[in-house]
């Protein structure tokens, strides 16, 4: 019987390993079926994480983080999750992909979201190395240069004007010529000098060498194109949230999710369910920064200690 299950292996994850067994909770296990550490470890460069200077990868950062955990007692099972349920005695269970269960008074899941890419040649291959999913994460890399942001809806306009404030220009390439966001945001939008929208277009191919990404082609309605010299693009086309584990059998979650799949927390990571807590890209409002997760983590742990205490005590 486990104290905690912990499920994925990210920031949010390893942070709440380590606050749960540092804070006395001996029968912690993590659930994560790959090496642990999350998205950022795909990142080649990471400036913006307190404390850390200097030049750092994102899989330098993670690299301490699972044995400072399983120092204080933080078990790592090697295993996907398939499914996490709650029987009627209060007690959760977690299916494991091998066909094998365990059982938990609490769970912490952490199981992150996925952006979604919006799929025209070159974004692949180019990943990491001048296409882009965070502004905040990598926009200080184009510092007075211009760049553009494929999108249309809350989060691309205002990661365009976040980035309006770091790089010379910034092109907003939009597949039609109204915007998916709040009045104020798309008025703020217009008035911006250095935002250029580019409407009716899709982009239809970036293009670039060993260095990285070179320019960005964007395809009209009436078929004509546009090419953008800018070295670095930024997608914001959504996110899939991994929140598979909470689906039931019956196709509901095992807590309320908002319309967009993304669970619902309070302040304290508390989801609808009593013992449940949701942490990381997962939830709703996340940041969608290691830092913060990382504090997800902590939050959801200190709760985890006092309702484990209390069960076992009651």
């Amino acid at each position: 019987m486990l104290d905690c299950a912990i499920i994925g292996g990210g920031p949010a994850g390893l942070t709440a390993g380590l606050y749960t067994t540092r804070g006395g909770l001996e029968n912690v296990t993590m659930f994560e079926k790959g090496m642990p550490g999350g998205q950022i470890t795909q990142s080649s460069e990471i400036e913006n994480y307190p404390g850390v200077t200097g030049e750092i990868t994102g899989m330098d950062l993670m690299m301490p983080w699972p044995e400072q955990c399983q120092k204080f007692g933080l078990k790592h099972d090697m295993v996907e999750v398939k499914r996490v349920s709650q029987n009627e005695d209060g007690m959760f269970v977690i299916y494991k992909d091998n066909g094998s269960t365990e059982e938990a008074h609490s769970v912490i899941v952490g199981t992150g979201s996925t952006p979604k890419r919006a799929g025209f040649a070159g974004e692949d291959e180019f990943f990491g190395r001048g296409v882009s999913t965070c502004a905040t994460c990598d926009g200080f890399f184009y510092k007075g240069k211009e760049v553009a942001v494929i999108g249309g809806g809350d989060t691309a306009l205002e990661e365009a004007l976040y980035l309006a404030k770091i790089c010379s220009k910034v092109y907003l390439v939009h597949r039609r010529d109204a915007f998916r966001s709040a009045p104020n945001t798309i008025e703020r939008l217009k008035n911006t000098e250095n935002i250029e929208l580019v409407v009716n277009a899709v982009p239809d191919e970036v293009y670039g060498d060993a260095m990285g990404v070179s320019g960005l082609r964007v395809k009209f309605k009436d078929d004509t194109t546009r090419e953008l010299p800018v070295p670095g693009v930024f997608v914001f086309v959504g996110n899939d949230v991994n929140n598979q584990v909470l689906m039931q059998e019956d196709g509901s979650f095992l807590c309320d999710v908002n319309d967009w799949g993304e669970v619902v927390v309070d302040i304290s990571m508390n989801t609808s369910l009593p013992g449940l807590y949701a942490t990381g890209d997962m939830r709703i409002a996340a940041p969608k920064q290691v830092v913060s997760a990382a504090g997800d983590g902590a939050v959801a742990a200190l709760q985890v200690i006092s309702f484990v205490d209390e069960k076992l005590n009651a």
